[in-house]
């Protein structure tokens, strides 16, 4: 029960301190969010003692907002102001590793009780945030909202609207993980006049900035991932929401300084409201907040190690095989035994280690999209047998994989009358219909048993190691069978879903599975915590692809994010390069007609898979960096690294510090890019080799007093591959001086 006075928890380890004040009246507020090294932030409000806001906020149907001018905002409700603390409780897990907080608070007019759940882990500045919510009443309530993470005061800046700026990243079909960076002003988010005067009536405008995804393609039109960040490069703020559907983050003045607030879905935006009868409960989906007193590149390396902490445990972040994949710039969903039989040879030699058919090889002809749901081999693609296919495969000593579409039935597929009504998507009583096509309800039991039995089958009788899970419609309505609403109905599939997969991966632990949806249109944690790894972009232009794989890195764990190389018979050397470049800092999805390569071209190829090969034990072990800066999709130079920073199956080098960076030349008038590399330090002497492709042209030089590196590059579309090394001499390969 609320004391008569106000009382500090304080929730910390080696990496982070959290400061939380119960205050007179028993309101849990959240004062800071600190890197254990700093000290304790001075308030830099100018009318405000404290900029701290409650701790969780919950809308209940028929309840708007109380403290800002908008219900629009996420912040501000009844129920927070209301909500008053009980207790709390500490846990360690992972001999300390891993430290768990939850503070319980109750709402005595409407008898719910919130439970909010902090998890900080050892060695990373950064706190994962999510939210119970309990009917302790007699009578239903209808929940709205309820908040994964509030934090308030994240400036402490008297002038925060010019000191800071919002990044946000934009992620559609063809052109992923673009960043963009807008001023406060540029927002909405400004200096006022309100506060000097009204600061007792008036504790925000309505001023509000976020971005918000609706539907099953979580990722569809933007990241579910955010950034406040100083000017100078001084403090960042790196978040992200964690749901493979629904979802939204905003930031707002609050109290003369800038708030976040972040959730699964909710009713202002998803159709989301949750009845909860008394004894019901729900949880919200998850957040993970970071801050450091450094740039962008520090907290996504933080965030990187968080990803690795928080996903499935599979030997593929290990070994990172490499993949042939038939789709991309290949056969292009148009599969059959000859095709398959001509590449066989030419994707052993290159080194890869799966052979994966993709879309159509369930299908007699190529009008197959909405008749896809059994997922039987075709006998007329393939008339030498599947199984015998598969079995040359393994001849080639590669594993076989599949292309599979596991949550949609097509309009003339059996199966779209061999389930249950209630196991596809519904609304208004009504079945859904995308795109020529039915999403499957992983609620029922139906379509589990049936989901189930083809997963058996593709593994045990076929030998299958790998599935591509892929996703290509995208549902923004439904569904309201056997739920309180849509919202409601899509999120709790969504949930079932990535169970189902978890299952599946108990069953086959040695089992690969990818998570692609058109691309990267579900390119979200809550996927990538259970999935092997993931696709990022059904883009085909090398040159363009080369924004994606540089900036890929700020999405997905290098180990886990699968980028394309594939090589044509009709680029010149440089563009098949490129390509290659593009997937080595992370993992490969080889494809391309490797079969009508010349040996010249193949021999391309086969060294950079090589290469590959000889780095990919350090990659699982590293972090990313951008030397200039977060890449942009016009930038005529492009640089993104991965920095060694614990033991790995490659091994450190001797000095103590190492790091593959890649760099890509588009074009345009400037011939040589300065960059500084992050991990050496100034005076230090660094060891320049070049890695791929050797022999080509490039001329580069170490600043040690800067800590930078001069690279020269050919006037055209390129891309080059280097490891840098720290007190080392080693063996430069000879590369032809550069020439006009």
């Amino acid at each position: 029960m609320p004391g008569t006075h106000s009382h500090a928890l304080i929730f910390k380890n080696d990496a982070v301190f959290i400061a939380i004040r119960v205050d007179e009246c028993g309101l849990v507020l959240l004062e800071d969010i600190l890197p254990a090294a700093a000290t304790r932030r001075v308030q830099g409000s100018r009318h405000f003692d404290s900029s701290a806001a409650p701790l969780c906020e919950v809308r209940l149907s028929g309840e708007g907002n109380a403290q800002t001018k908008t219900s629009n905002a996420l912040v501000g409700g009844y129920v927070g102001l209301r909500l008053k603390y009980k207790s709390h409780q500490t846990q360690d897990d992972d001999d300390g590793r891993t430290r768990k907080l939850d503070i319980e608070m109750h709402d005595d007019k409407t008898g719910v009780t919130v439970n909010c759940h902090f998890v900080i882990f050892q060695g990373l500045p950064l706190v994962r945030s999510s939210s119970t919510i309990r009917n302790d009443g007699t009578k239903d309530v209808v929940v709205t909202q309820l908040s994964s993470l509030v934090v308030a005061g994240m400036t402490r800046s008297p002038q925060w609207w010019a000191d800071h700026v919002v990044s946000s990243a934009t992620n559609t079909w063809f052109r992923e993980a673009q960043w963009h960076d807008l001023s406060l002003p540029d927002v909405g988010l400004d200096d006022n006049a309100l506060f000097p005067l009204h600061k007792d009536v008036h504790t925000a405008t309505m001023a509000t900035f976020g971005v918000s995804n609706r539907g099953t393609f979580s990722t569809q039109g933007h990241l579910p991932l955010g950034m406040l960040k100083r000017r100078d490069g001084g403090e960042t703020w790196l978040w992200q929401v964690e749901n493979n559907g629904s979802w939204e983050w905003q930031i707002g003045d609050f109290k003369d300084d800038v708030y976040l607030a972040a959730t699964g879905p909710n009713a202002a935006n998803h159709e989301w409201r949750q009845r909860l009868a008394p004894g019901a409960s729900f949880t919200s989906a998850t957040a993970a907040l970071c801050h450091v007193f450094d740039d962008a590149d520090a907290a996504f390396a933080v965030l990187t190690q968080y990803r690795r902490r928080i996903r499935r445990k599979h030997v593929d972040h290990d070994r990172l095989p490499i993949i042939f994949n038939d789709y991309m710039n290949c056969l292009m969903g148009d599969p059959t035994d000859k095709k398959i039989l001509a590449l066989i040879g030419p994707v052993a030699r290159s080194g890869a280690e799966y052979f994966v058919i993709d879309a159509g090889w369930y299908a007699d002809d190529n009008d197959w999209w909405d008749a896809v749901g059994e997922w039987e081999p075709s006998s007329t693609r393939f008339p030498m047998g599947f199984e015998n296919l598969l079995g040359k495969i393994r001849e080639a000593g590669l594993k076989p994989g599949l292309w599979v579409e596991t949550e949609v039935v097509g309009v003339r597929s059996p199966i779209a009358n061999a389930l249950p009504e209630d196991g596809f998507f519904q609304r208004d009583g009504v079945r859904v219909l995308e795109k020529n096509r039915y999403q499957l309800d992983f609620r029922h039991p139906a379509v589990i048993k049936r989901m189930d039995g083809v997963m058996d089958r593709l593994v045990t009788q076929y030998g299958i190691g790998y599935l591509k899970f892929d996703y290509n419609i995208g549902v923004t309505e439904g569904t309201d069978v056997n739920a309180s609403s849509a919202g409601v109905g899509q999120l709790d599939h969504n949930r079932a879903y990535l169970a189902w997969v978890a299952k599946l991966l108990d069953r086959y632990p040695a089992l690969v599975i990818e998570n692609c949806s058109s691309g990267a249109q579900r390119m979200d944690d809550a996927m990538n915590a259970v999935h092997t790894l993931q696709s990022t972009s059904d883009q085909q232009g090398p040159e363009r692809y080369a924004a994606i794989a540089a900036a890929i890195h700020t999405a997905i764990a290098p180990e886990q994010g699968a980028s394309w190389a594939y090589p044509q018979p009709d680029w010149d050397d440089e563009t098949n390069a490129l390509t290659v470049v593009n997937s080595m800092l992370g993992r490969v999805h080889l494809s391309g007609r490797l079969d009508l390569l010349s040996k010249k071209q193949l021999a391309l190829v086969c060294d950079g898979m090589a290469v590959y090969k000889s780095i990919r034990g350090d990659i699982a072990a590293s972090v990313p960096f951008w030397p200039l800066g977060l890449p942009k999709w016009h930038d005529t130079w492009l640089a993104a690294g991965l920095r060694i920073v614990e033991g790995s199956a490659a091994g450190t080098s001797p000095g103590g510090a190492k790091c593959y960076l890649a760099v890509w030349r588009r074009g345009g008038e400037k011939p040589s890019c300065r960059m500084p590399v992050r991990g050496f330090s100034k005076g230090e002497n660094v060891s320049v080799r070049l890695l791929y492709p050797v022999d080509f042209p490039v001329e580069t030089a170490w600043d040690a007093s800067s800590s930078s590196l001069h690279v020269t590059m050919p006037p055209k579309t390129c891309a080059r591959l280097f490891c840098l090394t720290l007190g080392r001499s080693e063996t430069v390969p000879s590369a032809p001086p550069l020439r006009d």
